[in-house]
């Protein structure tokens, strides 16, 4: 037994770390756009294999050898918005990410958003973290002032230009406003959810950064990050899973991707 250990022992790491990459690879790609285009390919691929071991059919045999290496490109263009996630995800670990709102500025944001919760106004806001954002911030209006709740909920105010995009905040400061931020195409079973809860969903897939919601019909509390949405949130609760966040750097539970963590009603 020893002898068998000692021979073979490299490939049961090979194994593990297969497996390990096959898992991770599950929970990156379930719930999105690629993962039925991806399993309808791979049930083609090895019913096609299989067929062709079976029945010995050369010519099907010869021609999926000379197809892999077009595949595997083809499979790197139409996973691109998937692969993108993937690389975000690995360099938003937290070793990576130094930048954290302090305490101060998080009680000014949070404040804000009640206010605008009480009067319905949305609004919709980025924490940036360790991944840059000038990309959105170029999109919209450059502020850069000190967080205040009269400037946030000014800023939102239906009357104001720059209240139907996107805030960015980085250290405690308003970086930008009225930014656009990509929209999320991630299948999610409640029709309910609108664009705004949207591109807080797709910014968090792209980058690192926390997205904070406040919802124009309901005036509901939300909460992104890594393109999952926890929707319908109590001041406190909201308080307590973003100092989470930011200390851990994930939400408490991993929900489904296929739907937020909570029944969402009108958003």
């Amino acid at each position: 037994m020893w002898d068998f250990v000692t021979e073979h022992w490299r490939d049961g790491v090979e194994i593990i770390i297969l497996a390990v990459l096959a898992y991770l690879g599950y929970l990156f790609f379930r719930g999105t756009r690629g993962a039925r285009i991806l399993t309808g390919l791979l049930t083609l691929l090895l019913g096609l294999a299989l067929i062709s071991q079976l029945l010995e059919l050369e010519v099907i045999s010869w021609l999926l050898q000379r197809i892999s290496v077009f595949l595997a490109v083809a499979l790197v263009v139409l996973f691109q918005p998937e692969l993108r996630r993937v690389l975000a995800e690995l360099g938003s670990h937290r070793m990576f990410s130094f930048n954290r709102p302090d305490p101060e500025s998080l009680d000014v944001l949070l404040e804000a958003m009640q206010k605008l919760s009480a009067r319905r106004c949305g609004a919709l806001f980025a924490l940036k973290r360790g991944i840059d954002l000038k990309q959105f911030v170029e999109t919209g209006v450059e502020v850069d002032a000190v967080m205040s709740v009269e400037l946030i909920t000014t800023i939102f105010h239906p009357k104001t230009a720059l209240h139907d995009g996107g805030m960015i905040i980085d250290q405690g400061r308003i970086q930008a406003a009225g930014c656009v931020f990509p929209v999320s195409q991630r299948e999610v079973r409640d029709r309910a959810i609108g664009l705004r809860h949207r591109a807080a969903m797709g910014v968090t897939e792209e980058t690192d950064a926390i997205a904070l919601i406040v919802s124009e019909e309901s005036g509901a509390l939300s909460i992104a990050y890594r393109g999952r949405l926890e929707h319908d949130m109590e001041p406190e609760e909201l308080r307590n899973r973003l100092n989470e966040i930011l200390t851990f750097g994930s939400l408490k539970a991993e929900p489904s991707t296929d739907e937020p963590t909570r029944e969402l009603g009108t958003v």
